[in-house]
């Protein structure tokens, strides 16, 4: 079996975080909802990366801050991403650090607003790099 994600499956795994994402925020574990806004953003950046073409190993995805020196040299330095989205993703890692091995929870309004910048983020990377990507309802869940 391979380990190799292709493009369109690594944005499926992030649309399914961020469907996870929602539903832990609104359980109240904002802690959890963090983690996988966190993911739904990785994975979401390791499909663009691999769909720009950019010259990166397959498994870019195997340390945090390989994959997002990677996301800012070819994505971001001369575009197509804005610099806002690359920030949304590093405060992204930030925030996963503390709900994950942190002693004190995430405050709520943090999660909820990371909640929605990593909608926003996988949207992004939709349109511009796998906008014919299956969507939720391809996957039997609802948004």
């Amino acid at each position: 079996m391979s380990n190799q994600l292709t493009p369109i499956a690594l944005m499926a795994k992030a649309d399914r975080a961020c469907l996870s994402a929602r539903a832990l925020f609104d359980l109240g574990d904002v802690d959890g909802a963090c983690n996988r806004a966190y993911y739904a953003m990785f994975d979401a950046a390791r499909a663009a990366l691999l769909a720009s073409g950019a010259p990166v190993r397959p498994d870019i995805g195997k340390t945090h801050s390989g994959l997002i020196n990677a996301f800012s040299e070819h994505l971001i330095k001369n575009g197509p991403i804005s610099k806002e989205l690359g920030r949304l993703l590093k405060r992204a890692e930030e925030i996963r650090l503390v709900a994950d091995y942190k002693g004190d929870s995430v405050e709520l309004s943090d999660a909820q607003e990371m909640v929605a910048q990593a909608e926003t983020f996988v949207t992004a990377m939709h349109v511009e790099f796998i906008p014919n990507a299956p969507s939720d309802d391809d996957y039997g869940m609802e948004p």
